[in-house]
C-alpha cells in the first residue's frame, strides 16, 4: 500500500538490538483498546516475536520528513472449531477445502491465521495518518500473501461485542461465527465476558 512501509518486529529485533525496539515500542498509546497497548508496550509483542508465537507488524509512514510508527497488527496461527450452523451452505462447501468436518459435533476443524492484535497510534494524534480501513487491509494483504506460498483462503479474528466495531470488521467481508469466554488475564482489558470470532474467506 501506497506511503507506509511494513516492518516485521523480529527482522527489527536482529538489526538494531532488543533495546532499541523496546524503546522505539514504549511511545505507542493506544486510548481505544488497552489490550492492542499492553501487548505492544508491555514486552509481550517482542517476546512473542522471538519465540515465533507470532509476528507482528509495525506500520510506518513520512510525517514531517521522519518515519513514525503509525500501528500494527500481529499474526499467529491457531486451531478453529467451527459449527457447521454458523456458516452458510456456500461457505461450507469453501471450508471444506481446508478444514475436516467432525459429524458427530457438527463441527468443521481447521488451522487459520489469527489477527490477534491491531491498532492504531494515538501518540502525538499518529492515529490521523492512517485509517483503520487501510491497516486492515494491510493485515489480510499480509495473510495472502503468505497464503499464496503455504495454502488456505481463510483469516479471522476476535473483538468485543461492540456494534461500531462488529459493523467495521463486517463491512471487510468478516462475519461471526462463535464466541470466545475470556481468559482470567483478559478480564480486566475487556467490559464484557467474551470476544466474538470473526471469519473472512480471502
Amino acid at each position: 500500500m501506497k506511503g507506509y512501509n511494513l516492518v516485521n518486529l523480529f527482522e527489527m529485533i536482529n538489526i538494531f538490538g532488543e533495546d532499541k525496539a523496546k524503546e522505539l515500542l514504549s511511545n505507542f498509546y493506544c486510548p481505544l483498546n488497552l489490550d492492542v497497548e499492553k501487548f505492544i508496550t508491555g514486552g509481550k509483542a517482542i517476546e512473542f516475536s522471538k519465540q515465533r508465537i507470532a509476528a507482528t507488524h509495525l506500520v510506518f509512514t513520512s510525517y514531517k520528513k521522519s518515519p513514525v510508527l503509525v500501528g500494527y497488527f500481529t499474526l499467529t496461527n491457531k486451531f478453529l472449531k467451527i459449527d457447521k450452523k454458523a456458516l452458510s451452505k456456500n461457505m461450507q462447501k469453501r471450508i471444506t477445502k481446508f478444514a475436516q468436518y467432525d459429524p458427530d459435533f457438527k463441527k468443521y476443524e481447521l488451522s487459520a491465521p489469527l489477527i490477534a492484535q491491531m491498532g492504531k497510534n494515538f501518540y502525538n494524534d499518529y492515529d490521523k495518518l492512517i485509517s483503520g480501513d487501510d491497516l486492515l487491509q494491510m493485515a489480510c494483504d499480509k495473510v495472502e500473501n503468505t497464503q499464496i506460498e503455504l495454502g488456505g483462503k481463510v483469516v479471522y479474528l476476535e473483538c468485543e461485542d461492540v456494534q461500531k466495531l462488529v459493523e467495521f470488521y463486517e463491512r471487510h467481508g468478516f462475519f461471526k461465527f462463535g464466541k470466545r469466554e475470556l481468559d482470567p488475564d483478559e478480564e480486566e482489558l475487556f467490559e464484557g465476558k467474551y470476544l466474538l470470532q470473526m471469519l473472512k474467506y480471502l
